[in-house]
Protein backbone atom coordinates (compact mmCIF):
# COMPACT_ATOMS: atom_id res chain seq x y z
CA UNK A 1 0.00 0.00 0.00
CA UNK A 2 0.78 3.46 -0.94
CA UNK A 3 1.99 6.19 1.43
CA UNK A 4 2.37 10.14 1.85
CA UNK A 5 5.59 10.51 0.54
CA UNK A 6 6.06 7.51 -2.02
CA UNK A 7 6.98 7.79 -5.71
CA UNK A 8 3.54 7.59 -7.01
CA UNK A 9 3.99 5.04 -9.68
CA UNK A 10 3.90 5.61 -13.22
CA UNK A 11 0.84 4.77 -15.40
CA UNK A 12 0.30 5.06 -18.88
CA UNK A 13 -3.35 4.78 -19.96
CA UNK A 14 -6.10 5.82 -22.59
CA UNK A 15 -9.29 7.78 -21.90
CA UNK A 16 -12.55 6.61 -23.94
CA UNK A 17 -11.38 9.27 -26.99
CA UNK A 18 -8.16 7.05 -27.26
CA UNK A 19 -6.07 10.11 -25.74
CA UNK A 20 -3.18 8.94 -23.75
CA UNK A 21 -2.20 9.87 -20.45
CA UNK A 22 0.98 9.24 -18.53
CA UNK A 23 2.31 10.43 -15.09
CA UNK A 24 5.24 11.92 -16.35
CA UNK A 25 3.08 13.88 -18.59
CA UNK A 26 1.50 15.41 -15.38
CA UNK A 27 4.43 16.54 -13.33
CA UNK A 28 3.94 19.91 -11.83
CA UNK A 29 0.38 19.37 -11.71
CA UNK A 30 -1.39 18.08 -8.64
CA UNK A 31 -3.37 15.24 -9.94
CA UNK A 32 -6.41 13.06 -8.36
CA UNK A 33 -6.56 9.16 -9.27
CA UNK A 34 -9.86 7.67 -7.68
CA UNK A 35 -9.95 3.99 -8.44
CA UNK A 36 -13.27 2.74 -8.84
CA UNK A 37 -14.82 -1.08 -9.00
CA UNK A 38 -17.53 -0.55 -12.39
CA UNK A 39 -18.88 1.55 -14.60
CA UNK A 40 -22.81 2.75 -13.82
CA UNK A 41 -23.00 0.56 -10.41
CA UNK A 42 -25.07 2.04 -7.91
CA UNK A 43 -21.34 3.61 -5.54
CA UNK A 44 -19.45 4.01 -8.78
CA UNK A 45 -22.24 6.59 -10.07
CA UNK A 46 -22.49 8.31 -6.79
CA UNK A 47 -18.47 9.02 -6.61
CA UNK A 48 -18.50 9.90 -10.13
CA UNK A 49 -21.18 12.23 -9.99
CA UNK A 50 -19.46 13.52 -6.57
CA UNK A 51 -15.84 14.07 -8.40
CA UNK A 52 -18.00 15.44 -11.01
CA UNK A 53 -20.02 18.06 -9.02
CA UNK A 54 -16.75 19.06 -7.19
CA UNK A 55 -14.07 19.12 -10.26
CA UNK A 56 -14.99 23.28 -11.11
CA UNK A 57 -13.51 23.87 -6.98
CA UNK A 58 -10.89 21.25 -7.46
CA UNK A 59 -9.72 22.54 -10.85
CA UNK A 60 -9.28 25.99 -9.58
CA UNK A 61 -7.06 24.64 -6.84
CA UNK A 62 -5.13 23.07 -9.54
CA UNK A 63 -5.84 19.63 -9.36
CA UNK A 64 -6.85 17.29 -12.33
CA UNK A 65 -8.95 14.56 -11.68
CA UNK A 66 -9.13 11.15 -13.59
CA UNK A 67 -11.29 8.29 -12.75
CA UNK A 68 -10.06 4.75 -13.15
CA UNK A 69 -12.03 1.33 -13.78
CA UNK A 70 -10.97 -2.07 -15.75
CA UNK A 71 -14.02 -1.14 -18.67
CA UNK A 72 -13.47 -0.57 -21.65
CA UNK A 73 -13.63 2.73 -23.83
CA UNK A 74 -17.52 1.99 -24.81
CA UNK A 75 -18.70 1.45 -20.86
CA UNK A 76 -16.88 4.59 -20.16
CA UNK A 77 -17.64 6.90 -23.07
CA UNK A 78 -21.77 5.39 -21.91
CA UNK A 79 -21.37 6.01 -17.83
CA UNK A 80 -19.46 9.62 -19.00
CA UNK A 81 -22.27 10.53 -21.37
CA UNK A 82 -25.11 9.23 -19.61
CA UNK A 83 -23.90 11.28 -15.97
CA UNK A 84 -22.44 14.13 -17.88
CA UNK A 85 -18.81 13.34 -16.47
CA UNK A 86 -16.04 16.30 -16.85
CA UNK A 87 -13.01 14.56 -16.23
CA UNK A 88 -11.37 11.51 -17.86
CA UNK A 89 -11.93 8.23 -17.28
CA UNK A 90 -9.02 6.02 -17.97
CA UNK A 91 -9.21 2.71 -19.02
CA UNK A 92 -7.01 -0.23 -16.95
CA UNK A 93 -8.44 -3.22 -18.45
CA UNK A 94 -5.35 -5.58 -17.35
CA UNK A 95 -5.64 -4.02 -13.80
CA UNK A 96 -1.77 -2.95 -14.01
CA UNK A 97 -2.19 0.44 -12.65
CA UNK A 98 -4.51 -0.58 -10.21
CA UNK A 99 -2.47 -3.63 -8.63
CA UNK A 100 0.54 -0.94 -8.66
CA UNK A 101 -1.00 1.58 -7.06
CA UNK A 102 -2.49 -1.58 -4.30
CA UNK A 103 -6.30 -0.89 -5.54
CA UNK A 104 -6.70 -4.71 -7.12
CA UNK A 105 -8.80 -7.24 -5.17
CA UNK A 106 -10.84 -9.41 -6.68
CA UNK A 107 -14.38 -8.95 -4.84
CA UNK A 108 -16.62 -11.03 -6.96
CA UNK A 109 -19.38 -9.80 -9.03
CA UNK A 110 -22.22 -7.27 -9.19
CA UNK A 111 -24.60 -8.72 -11.65
CA UNK A 112 -22.52 -9.95 -14.52
CA UNK A 113 -19.47 -7.33 -14.33
CA UNK A 114 -16.24 -9.12 -12.33
CA UNK A 115 -15.27 -6.74 -9.51
CA UNK A 116 -11.26 -6.97 -9.49
CA UNK A 117 -10.73 -3.06 -7.85
CA UNK A 118 -10.80 -2.20 -4.66
CA UNK A 119 -12.24 1.65 -4.21
CA UNK A 120 -9.11 3.68 -3.16
CA UNK A 121 -7.95 7.58 -4.32
CA UNK A 122 -4.48 9.28 -4.65
CA UNK A 123 -3.69 12.67 -4.51
CA UNK A 124 -0.71 13.14 -6.19
CA UNK A 125 2.05 16.63 -5.68
CA UNK A 126 3.26 18.00 -8.89
CA UNK A 127 6.56 16.03 -8.28
CA UNK A 128 4.87 12.84 -8.49
CA UNK A 129 4.88 11.97 -4.99
CA UNK A 130 1.61 10.43 -3.13
CA UNK A 131 0.36 13.36 -1.20
CA UNK A 132 -2.49 11.34 0.46
CA UNK A 133 -3.32 7.79 -0.15
CA UNK A 134 -6.62 6.28 0.84
CA UNK A 135 -7.95 2.46 0.43
CA UNK A 136 -10.86 1.19 1.30
CA UNK A 137 -13.16 4.09 0.40
CA UNK A 138 -16.98 4.34 0.78
CA UNK A 139 -18.77 5.98 -1.96
CA UNK A 140 -21.23 8.31 -0.23
CA UNK A 141 -19.03 11.29 1.19
CA UNK A 142 -15.78 10.62 0.05
CA UNK A 143 -15.36 13.39 -1.96
CA UNK A 144 -16.83 16.13 0.33
CA UNK A 145 -14.13 14.30 2.97
CA UNK A 146 -11.32 14.59 0.54
CA UNK A 147 -12.44 18.38 -0.29
CA UNK A 148 -12.20 19.26 3.36
CA UNK A 149 -8.64 17.96 3.78
CA UNK A 150 -7.12 19.57 0.42
CA UNK A 151 -9.12 22.89 1.80
CA UNK A 152 -10.62 22.66 -1.67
Amino acid sequence: MLQQGDEAPEFELQDADGHTWRLTDLKGRKVILYFYPADDTPGCTTESCDFRDASPDLSRAGYVVFGISPQGAASHRRFADRYGLNFPLLIDEDVSTARAYGAYKELGNYKTIPIRIKRSTFVIDEEGRIEHAEYGVKAQGHVDALRERLSV
